[in-house]
């Protein structure tokens, strides 16, 4: 984290590349094994255009960016998201990249707020995310 923070000032992007395999893996690390993270025939029987990541997976990923700022996840007060966007994964070796943006929005004493963004592609897959965390 640099020394001073101000309003406006940026993190520094955090990509993230997701797999089939890796929604896998977090499918047995959550035990959360909903069909529609691994077979296209289930996600698309509920209208999904094939298998999607897990939400939270979503969101605790952009929480990287501001972690990988402070360097101290235990700095986090408070984190907020909504899913605007499922990510969809497709079954390739490449699979899709989330991009993750934070900019500093308010600094009060030792506390700064965050917002967050993340995309897929053109689609903003998280939506109002913020965070807030200590800074001293």
């Amino acid at each position: 984290m640099p020394e001073q923070v101000t309003v406006g000032q940026e993190l520094p992007e955090v990509r993230v590349t997701i797999t089939r395999a890796g929604v896998v893996r977090y499918s047995g690390a959550s035990t959360d094994f909903n069909e529609i993270h691994f077979s296209d025939r289930h996600a698309r029987a509920i209208g999904l255009p094939g298998v999607v990541a897990h939400g939270m997976w979503t969101m605790g990923a952009g929480l990287r960016v501001v972690t990988d700022w402070i360097g101290n996840p235990g700095g986090v007060l408070h984190y907020f998201v909504r899913f605007t966007r499922p990510v969809v994964v497709p079954d390739t070796d490449e699979g899709v990249e989330v991009v993750y943006n934070a900019t500093v929005t308010a600094v009060a004493g030792d506390v700064a707020t965050l917002a967050i963004t993340a995309r897929c592609g053109q689609d903003a897959v998280l939506g109002a995310a913020k965070a807030q965390v200590r800074i001293a």
